[in-house]
């Protein structure tokens, strides 16, 4: 019964950040017309002529970029937003408000500490509800470890009239408890989905995209943060976990992430960590990096990379699925890239 990705939009998540933030602010090229970001997008991709002059005409362009072909989807977009950098920043820390376009159905910042009480709306879709009384380890519909699919087995009477109460009161307490195992110990304590025969590990599979981000030792304090968390001390790093259930696929989703924010003068570097989705991806990293350009004048490059994995994605079935996906999640960068523009240059 394990769910397979459909048109899944890929959120949150990337295998580069800033290989090259000293050459974002390097001076125009004279002779080909080359922009400051074609020294970070070179390793990446190759820019055609058209690209280049969108990016110069305020435009945005996107790319796939190469992953591992079983698992992994990642894109890459790029736009100039004529803004302070600190009105996305502002916008990113107001996530209620920034997301409450459609697509989401609810999104809430968690307090600080988390309390049950965040959750009040974290409900179970028709299906999940239908699907969990159904589930086993290893064969489910919902992804979740083996502690909350026993207790939902051994404390939830399926047949009773206040089942689907019992159900959402439990799921609520499993959520908390996956952020406060978070905020704990770290990845470490993130969930081991049995919802297929194998074994997954969200924290293994988000160490290792991690891992395969080189590019980031231009900013350790940022790499030590996502790899330590909550260990490694970032006094210059802001961060806050919030949920959302959202539309993905052929399901909604619920979701929880985390987000963090480092402000520096030569670029401003925003992580979003998946911590457990419900449906469709293991875990992603979305990477945004906002990168001043003085000769251009007020405003900064917007380099939005993200990165997923899923389940679903290999073999010859898998390769269908994953040119769906791929595409969906370009477009859903592309939509991103024009709202985040919009909306920043909206304000005056």
């Amino acid at each position: 019964m394990a769910a397979r990705p459909a048109a899944l939009i890929p959120v949150i998540t990337a295998s580069v950040i800033v290989a090259a933030l000293a050459a974002l602010t390097a001076a125009h090229s004279q002779n080909d017309g080359a922009l400051p970001v074609d020294a970070y997008l070179a390793d990446l991709v190759r820019l055609q002529l058209d690209e280049r002059s969108a990016l110069r005409n305020g435009a945005p362009i996107t790319r796939l970029l190469p992953t591992d072909q079983g698992k992994d989807i990642g894109v890459l977009g790029a736009v100039w937003v004529a803004a302070p950098i600190r009105r996305y920043v502002d916008a990113v820390s107001d996530i209620e408000r920034l997301k409450s376009g459609p697509g989401f159905r609810v999104v809430k910042r968690l307090s600080d500490p988390p309390a049950l009480s965040d959750f009040s709306q974290w409900q179970l879709p028709d299906e999940d509800f239908e699907a969990l009384h159904q589930c086993r380890i290893g064969d489910c519909d919902v992804k979740l470890d083996e502690p909350a699919l026993r207790q939902l087995q051994t404390t939830v009477n399926w047949r009773a009239d206040d089942a689907r109460a019992n159900a959402d009161a439990l799921i609520r307490q499993v959520a908390l408890g996956y952020v406060n195992g978070y905020r704990e110990g770290g990845a470490a304590r993130l969930p081991v989905y049995r919802d297929q025969a194998r074994p997954i590990s969200v924290g293994s599979e988000l160490r290792d995209m991690i891992g395969r981000m080189p590019s980031l030792n231009a900013v350790p304090d940022v790499r030590r943060f996502l790899l330590e968390f909550p260990a490694a001390p970032a006094p210059n790093i802001a961060s806050f976990l919030y949920w959302q259930k959202a539309e993905f696929g052929l399901k909604p989703t619920l979701s929880i992430h985390h987000v963090a924010i480092r402000e520096a003068p030569d670029a401003t570097v925003v992580t979003t960590k998946m911590l457990y989705a419900s449906h469709y991806f293991w875990t992603g990293i979305e990477l945004r990096t906002l990168v001043p350009d003085p000769a251009r004048g007020e405003g900064f490059w917007f380099v939005a990379v993200t990165r997923s994995r899923s389940d679903g994605l290999g073999g010859f079935t898998g390769s269908l699925v994953r040119r769906r996906v791929a595409s969906a999640g370009r477009n859903a960068t592309l939509a991103e890239l024009r709202a985040t523009k919009r909306l920043l240059e909206a304000v005056h």
